[in-house]
C-alpha cells in the first residue's frame, strides 16, 4: 500500500530527470531553465572544434573550466589556436594529428598530461614553460628539436622520438 503513495512522486522524479535540457513553464511563466552549454570559444581548425563540440556535449560542460579532459586523437587537426579557452585541461591528447605549433599549449598552466605523439611538432620549447606536465608523449614527431636536459626535469614520464634517444 505504502509503495502506491510514492508511485507519483517517482514517476514526477523520472519526468524531471529526462526532461532536464527543457525549460519548464507555469501559467507562461519559466519556473526551471538549464544553464546552457559552454559555447563561447573560437578556432579555426574544424577538427578542434568538432572535438570541443563533443566533449561539451558528452560532459554537459556549461563553462570552459569544467572541461579537464579530452581526446582528439585521429581528428585532423593542424591548429591548436583557440584551445587556451579551456585552461581547466589537465590532460590532453592529440595523438596522430597535424600539430605543428605548440604556443597555445603553453598557456594551458594546468595540464599534467599531454600526449602529441605521430604529430609534426619541431619545436618542444614552449612547453618547457607548463610546470603541472607529469607526463609528455612527443614519439612520432620525426622532426622533433630534441629537448635539452634539464628544461623538462619536471615530468615523471617523457616519451621521445627514437633519434633523441
Amino acid at each position: 500500500m505504502h509503495r502506491l503513495n510514492y508511485f507519483p512522486v517517482a514517476l514526477a522524479f523520472l519526468f524531471l530527470c529526462a526532461c532536464q535540457d527543457y525549460d519548464f513553464k507555469v501559467n507562461e511563466k519559466i519556473v526551471y531553465a538549464p544553464i546552457p552549454l559552454f559555447r563561447d570559444f573560437s578556432t579555426p581548425d574544424p577538427g578542434l572544434t568538432s572535438c570541443l563540440e563533443q566533449a561539451i556535449n558528452d560532459g554537459a560542460i556549461t563553462a570552459a573550466q569544467q572541461l579537464t579532459s579530452i581526446d582528439c586523437s585521429f581528428a585532423g587537426i593542424e591548429s591548436v589556436e583557440g584551445l587556451a579557452t579551456f585552461n581547466g585541461l589537465i590532460a590532453l591528447r592529440l595523438s596522430s594529428n597535424q600539430v605543428r605549433n605548440l604556443v597555445e599549449i603553453n598557456k594551458l598552466a594546468a595540464l599534467e598530461v599531454l600526449y602529441l605523439d605521430d604529430n609534426q611538432v619541431i619545436d618542444p620549447v614552449p612547453l618547457y614553460a607548463l610546470r603541472a606536465l607529469r607526463y609528455l608523449n612527443l614519439s612520432g614527431n620525426q622532426a622533433l628539436q630534441c629537448p635539452k636536459e634539464g628544461n623538462l626535469e619536471q615530468l615523471e614520464t617523457l616519451v621521445l622520438p627514437k633519434h633523441c634517444n
